[in-house]
């Protein structure tokens, strides 16, 4: 499976779990896993929400893509 998104990545070095980061957007743990695991992809809107809280750049939570 190819990884889209950092989610996981970020979530660990801003020491913040999938739990906390559910209850903060007020979607289910079980859904910020799916897309923690890249088994599914959040909504862009979602994203906006995730990076805002995080207080990161959205383009921080996506895998750069090459040239």
């Amino acid at each position: 499976m190819i990884k889209i998104n950092r989610l996981a990545e970020v979530l660990e070095i801003k020491k913040i779990t999938n739990r906390e980061l559910a209850e903060k957007i007020k979607k289910t743990e079980e859904t910020v896993s799916r897309w923690a695991n890249n088994h599914r992809q959040p909504p862009l809107t979602e994203l906006h929400k995730i990076a805002k809280l995080l207080d990161t750049d959205i383009r921080e939570l996506l895998y750069p893509t090459k040239p």
